[in-house]
């Protein structure tokens, strides 16, 4: 139980919601890029402005609340699951541009600078928690943090 309270407290439970978020985005961009030229097909999209506004919503509920699971609002996105995972559900991109002779709007610039970008969110949020989770080790065993 005290391990549970030490692991879901501060700022943990964010920044593993994040990871997730990025994970899931970073392979529905990666399909997106594979199906470029494929007739028809509508890139999706998991939009990182509306995902972050839901966890800094549930981090304040949190931090009024006490401890506990992060309380994440299930949107059109995204839902909470029973276990306390979050399953994102990509939705189509909208048109940002005319529609190509193919009948697509994707254009893989936008895609590959979407993913450079989520792949520099990943990354920032993975060495975050790299550091949190150094610190517990470093507080277990008894040293300085």
């Amino acid at each position: 139980m005290f391990f549970n309270d030490v692991a879901n407290s501060g700022s943990i439970p964010a920044m593993e919601a994040m990871l997730s978020f990025t994970q899931a985005r970073h392979k529905m961009l990666a399909e997106n890029i594979a199906n470029i030229d494929t007739p028809g097909y509508r890139p999706r999209h998991l939009d990182p402005k509306a995902f972050q506004h839901a966890l800094a919503s549930a981090v304040r509920r949190r931090r009024e609340d006490g401890l506990g699971e992060l309380p994440i609002e299930s949107t059109r996105q995204f839902e909470r699951e029973k276990d306390g995972s979050i399953r994102f559900k990509p939705v189509e991109e909208p048109a940002e541009n005319v529609l190509f002779h193919d009948q697509t709007n994707a254009s893989v610039e936008r895609q590959m600078s979407k993913l450079a970008e989520n792949a520099m969110m990943h990354q920032t949020v993975t060495e975050l928690l790299a550091d949190k989770y150094g610190e517990l080790m470093k507080a277990i065993r008894g040293q300085a943090v």
